[in-house]
C-alpha cells in the first residue's frame, strides 16, 4: 500500500510540474514576449525596458522558469501587470469567493446526488428511475449560462428574492455573500448532481447483478443489508473518480457562471486578466486551477486504494 500511495504522489507531481512547464513555454512561444503583449503600441522605448526589467525578461529562460516555480510553491506569483499589486494578494481573496461557492455546490450536490443514484439502481426502469434519469439528461444537455439565465428570471426579476448579479467587493464578508451565491450554487449543483447521480445509478446497477449478491440473496440476507453492506460501498469506488472529475470542473470549470452572475471570483478574475493581456496573472491562475485538478482526482485514487481491499494488496 506504501508503494502505491507513494506512486500516486509522484504521478500527481510530476503532473503539475509538466503542466506548469507547458504553461511557462506557451507563454513564451508568444509573439513578443509579456511586456509588448501588455504594452501593445506603447512598448517602445524606456516604458518598455522598465517593464522587460521589472518581470525579469532579460534573464535566461530556465533561470526565470525555476524562480517562477520556486516562487509559486511559496505562494508568490510575482506581480500583475494591470493592477501593479502582487498576484497573490488579488488571488486568494478570489480563490476565497470560488471556494466557498464551490464548497457549498459540492456540499448540496454529493450527497443528494448520490442517494439519487442508490434509489434510481435499486429502483431500475422503475417510474422513479425513468424520472430521475429523465431529470439528469435534462441538467446535463442545458448549457450553465441558459440554466442562470432562467433562474435570474424566476427568481430575481419575478420574485425578486435574490440579486441577479453580485455588486459587492471581492473582500466582503461571508453573511454579505451569502445571497449571491444562492442562484450560482443551484446552477452548479444541477450539473453535479445529475452526472454523480447517473454514475451511481450506473454502479449501482453492475453491483446488483454481482454474484456475491446473487448469493447474499440465495443465503436470505435482507434486502436492506444487502444494498446497505454489499452494494453502497463496492458502487461508490468506480463513483469515485467521477466524483473527482465532477469536483474538479466544479472549482475549475465555474468561468461560465461566475461570468453570467457576475461573481468575484477566479473565473471572472481569468477572464478579466485575458482581456487586460495580464500574463503573469493568467498563468498563476491556470497553474493554481492545474493544482487543484490533479489534487482532487489524487484525493480520489487514495480514497478508492482505501476502499478496496484488492488494490491495497496490490500495493505491497
Amino acid at each position: 500500500m506504501p508503494t502505491l500511495i507513494l506512486r500516486r504522489f509522484g504521478f500527481a507531481a510530476f503532473t503539475v510540474a509538466f503542466v506548469s512547464i507547458i504553461m511557462f513555454l506557451a507563454v513564451e512561444a508568444l509573439p513578443g514576449n509579456v511586456c509588448t503583449s501588455f504594452l501593445q503600441r506603447f512598448a517602445q522605448g524606456p516604458r518598455l525596458e522598465r517593464c522587460i526589467e521589472q518581470q525579469g525578461l532579460n534573464r535566461p529562460a530556465v533561470v526565470r522558469y525555476g524562480e517562477w516555480v520556486a516562487g509559486a510553491a511559496q505562494g508568490d506569483f510575482g506581480y500583475s501587470l494591470k493592477k501593479r499589486k502582487p498576484i497573490n494578494e488579488l488571488i486568494w481573496e478570489r480563490f476565497r469567493n470560488t471556494a466557498l461557492l464551490g464548497g457549498f455546490a459540492a456540499l448540496l450536490a454529493i450527497p443528494l446526488a448520490i442517494i439519487l443514484g442508490i434509489a434510481a439502481g435499486v429502483r431500475r426502469d422503475r417510474p422513479l428511475d425513468l424520472s430521475l434519469s429523465g431529470a439528469a439528461m435534462l441538467a446535463m444537455t442545458v448549457p450553465e449560462f441558459v440554466t442562470a439565465t432562467a433562474l435570474i428570471y424566476v427568481f430575481a426579476i419575478t420574485l425578486q428574492w435574490f440579486p441577479a448579479v453580485t455588486i459587492i467587493s471581492p473582500g466582503a464578508g461571508l453573511m454579505q455573500m451569502l445571497p449571491n451565491i444562492v442562484l450560482p450554487v443551484i446552477v452548479l449543483s444541477a450539473v453535479l448532481i445529475a452526472h454523480i447521480m447517473r454514475m451511481m445509478r450506473a454502479s449501482v446497477i453492475d453491483v446488483m447483478t454481482s454474484d456475491y449478491v446473487q448469493m447474499a440473496r440465495l443465503k436470505g440476507v435482507p434486502e436492506r443489508q444487502i444494498i446497505w453492506k454489499h452494494v453502497v460501498p463496492n458502487a461508490m469506488i468506480p463513483a469515485l473518480n467521477v466524483i473527482a472529475l465532477t469536483i474538479a470542473w466544479l472549482l475549475v470549470g465555474v468561468v461560465v457562471v461566475e461570468k453570467v452572475f457576475n461573481y468575484p471570483g477566479l473565473g471572472t478574475l481569468m477572464i478579466q486578466a485575458i482581456f487586460d493581456r495580464d500574463l503573469p496573472m493568467v498563468q498563476a491562475i491556470a497553474l493554481i486551477f492545474s493544482v487543484i485538478y490533479v489534487g482532487v482526482n489524487l484525493l480520489a485514487d487514495l480514497a478508492a486504494v482505501a476502499l478496496d481491499p484488492r488494490l491495497r494488496r496490490k500495493g505491497h
